[in-house]
């Protein structure tokens, strides 16, 4: 028996707990394996713990108290994490990290992973809201803040919230095979593997808000200019540095390069375009900064997974409007 056990805190989010619980079950269900796995829920304290929607619910055990053996250890993630971030926590995490065949976080779990030094030298990601803050803070990580989820040899990753689900999802294909990830996907109206990132799905730009001033006005540059060529040479200038200089200070305050930001920049724009209005792809890609139709693909496969006509239909609003 696999015994999958997921670590919450007074003021976890409730989905990081409910959802993977939720899929893990349902394989069992769909597998007819009923005793394949184990699920437990270890808290950070003694008691009841309530989320930060309000529930309460009643751990199996606390992180100290647990039996050992543990197969899978998911870290759940809340609004406030920092105040659960204890040292015999740390020490149970790492000591965990080199006895558990997989050891992963949901959203903003992965701060505890990385105060504990589990993602040292390795890919990661977290909720797209606070990417940037895992980025800066630890800077021996390198944080994907697009992805889904990533797995680095044994410590897999997750973005916000649902994305727990998603990664859940991963680990029964790794254990169950496709099929059975492939009913309980669809029991639970689930992509398999879900096209694209988390850019398609937040404000992405945001999470990349840089702290020094002068980069912070050249985000806001970008946006307002996304009509231009917009080279590095030209933000440099409107930065009032040399290029080698901005190129290194904008990537130190931002966990990515200012090609990149100005790729996705663009994609977030035309995804806006997609989802609000019926404006044909023509002008989007002007609008945007494409130039025209082929490259606004290109970048929409490559960064999102999904061409930009599948984008619209998966996402437009109903009430989109001819603009």
């Amino acid at each position: 028996m696999n015994r999958i056990a997921i670590l919450a805190f007074p003021g976890v989010q409730m989905l990081d707990v409910a959802g993977p619980a939720d899929v893990f079950s349902e394989a069992m269900r769909q597998s007819g394996l009923p005793s394949a796995c184990r699920i437990e829920v270890l808290g950070t304290v003694a008691g009841p713990i309530r989320a930060s929607n309000g529930m309460r619910f009643v751990p199996d055990a606390t992180f100290d108290s647990v039996a050992p053996g543990i197969d899978t250890l998911l870290v759940a993630g809340g609004p406030d994490i920092d105040p659960h971030v204890a040292p015999a926590l740390l020490d149970w995490l790492r000591a965990q990290a080199g006895q558990v065949r997989r050891i992963g976080s949901v959203c903003s779990g992965a701060f505890l992973l990385a105060h504990a030094g589990i993602l040292d030298g390795k890919r990661a990601t977290t909720h797209w809201n606070c990417s940037a803050r895992l980025a800066h803070g630890f800077p021996g990580i390198a944080v994907e803040p697009d992805r889904i989820y990533v797995r680095d040899g044994a410590v897999y990753t997750s973005a916000g919230i649902t994305a727990g689900m998603d990664l859940a999802l991963a680990l029964v294909e790794e254990d169950f095979g496709r099929d059975i990830a492939m009913r309980v996907a669809r029991e639970f109206v689930m992509f398999l593997k879900r096209p694209g990132g988390q850019s398609q799905f937040s404000t992405h730009l945001a999470a990349q808000s840089a702290e020094k001033d002068a980069i912070r006005g050249i985000q806001s540059w970008v946006l307002d200019h996304l009509d231009q060529a917009l080279t590095i040479e030209q933000l440099a200038r409107e930065a009032g540095m040399s290029t080698r200089h901005f190129a290194r200070i904008f990537k130190q305050e931002t966990a990515q390069t200012p090609g990149d930001f100005v790729d996705l920049a663009r994609v977030d724009a035309a995804r806006r375009l997609l989802e609000d209005s019926e404006v044909p792809l023509k002008r989007i890609a002007a609008r945007s900064g494409f130039g025209d139709t082929s490259t606004l693909r290109r970048a929409f496969t490559r960064r999102l997974g999904v061409s930009p006509l599948d984008y619209r239909r998966r996402f437009r609003d109903p009430g989109a409007r001819l603009t």
